[in-house]
């Protein structure tokens, strides 16, 4: 049975995970923010054209965010982030582009290695546009 946060988006998907024998599922307050990261996922699927977003990662326990090397302060660990690839849109940097120059409400976009792109939600709503690069770290702006 799937459990839908939103129109397009299962909370399956949202806590989905490779770590095999780490529990993921979320408590209740942040179930709840995991709706509404679903909801701003929602809006980011229009600005993309209505184009399928395919989520690699969301919810993290913080079992699951030490075993995968995630921040300490990872949003993914309150619910309030999704790394996520839109193909039938393009690259992750078309990806982040679009968000950027669009008046989305986010804390953090990340065009993570050319592979991945990351939205961070609530927190300051800083709007900040950074690039991840392995062996470089992080660079204001996207390159």
């Amino acid at each position: 049975m799937t459990t839908w946060l939103s129109a397009h988006f299962s909370l399956e998907e949202m806590t989905a995970t490779q770590q095999r024998g780490l529990d993921n599922r979320p408590p209740p307050a942040v179930l709840a923010r995991l709706r509404a990261t679903a909801q701003v996922l929602e809006q980011v699927r229009t600005l993309l054209g209505d184009k399928p977003i395919l989520i690699t990662s969301g919810y993290r326990s913080p079992a699951v965010n030490r075993a995968v090397g995630g921040s300490a302060s990872s949003a993914h660990m309150r619910g309030e982030a999704a790394d996520f690839i839109c193909p039938r849109f393009g690259s992750p940097l078309a990806v982040c582009r679009a968000i950027a120059a669009s008046d989305l409400a986010f804390d953090q976009l990340i065009e993570e290695a050319g592979a991945w792109v990351h939205l961070g939600l609530g927190g300051h709503w800083r709007r900040e546009v950074l690039t991840w690069r392995p062996g470089q770290g992080y660079a204001r702006g996207l390159s």
